[in-house]
């Protein structure tokens, strides 16, 4: 089988996949989208992509539920003497390998006010850190929410577990735990989105930033092209703290 073939035939599944579980959430009161992105390079240099993400949402006068899975995976060519003979050949080798899970829920205090819990799980092969495990509670407060904004915020303290990929220990600390979510309608088509999380500890600071913008095609599907970034603050040697991600993704709208 092709990188090529197992790459339609990962995110082929991907979809199969989650159309069971997106029919029940409709089912059940719930909305959300399903993102899927896909690049293939071929030529002077070889590398394939794949990362998609599913999440959901389910909200009355009371409760506020949430969570998503979202995965990366990429392929790209290396040169070198992979066997020991002294000849040079050219490989398709593993260099990104992430999936990620969240999950929260809010009870609402007033239209603007909430007590929230959080869960976020994540499992990187190339990162500082092999899993990060996170729980936390706090306050949220929504600042602006009218029928083009929309501003939220989350602070509050948390516990964190997390093994290092240059030690293999497995470190556990609390956290203080802040989200900043904005969302502003440009036009009827277009939305710009950020969200920014933050959880920092005595042994590490972990952010990520997701910065983009959609563009509506129908009712079901957008075009969604965004920038990532994720910083780790306690890495260890030849590790970057840094990485960044520029996707361009298909979005469908379950509703």
């Amino acid at each position: 089988m092709t990188h090529k073939t197992l790459l339609l035939a990962t995110l082929a599944t991907a979809l199969a996949a989650g159309l069971p579980l997106t029919a029940a959430a409709q089912e059940s009161g719930w909305s959300g989208t399903g993102e899927f992105g896909l690049a293939m390079a071929r030529g002077n240099a070889r590398s394939d992509n794949a990362n998609g993400k599913l999440a959901f949402v389910n909200e009355d006068d009371a409760w506020k539920h949430s969570f998503y899975l979202s995965a990366l995976r990429n392929k790209a060519e290396v040169t070198g003497d992979f066997d020991g003979d002294g000849v040079e050949e050219d490989r398709m080798q593993l260099s990104a390998n992430r999936y990620e899970a969240g999950a929260s829920s809010a009870l609402k205090l007033s239209k603007v006010s909430s007590w929230i819990t959080a869960l976020r799980y994540e499992n990187d092969d190339f990162a500082p850190y092999e899993y990060q495990t996170t729980f936390s509670m706090g306050y949220g407060h929504q600042f602006i929410d009218n029928e083009r904004t929309s501003l939220l915020t989350e602070v509050g303290p948390g516990y964190r577990r997390a093994k290092s990929a240059s030690t293999g220990e497995t470190e556990s600390e609390l956290i203080g735990r802040g989200l900043l979510d904005y969302k502003h309608q440009i036009t009827d088509t277009t939305t710009l989105f950020n969200t920014l999380l933050i959880e920092a500890g005595s042994d590490n600071t972990f952010a990520s930033n997701a910065f983009g913008v959609s563009v509506a095609m129908s009712e079901k599907l957008a075009l969604k092209a965004g920038f990532d970034v994720r910083h780790n603050t306690d890495v260890g040697p030849g590790i970057e703290k840094t990485d960044k991600l520029t996707k361009l993704n298909l979005v469908y709208n379950f509703k």
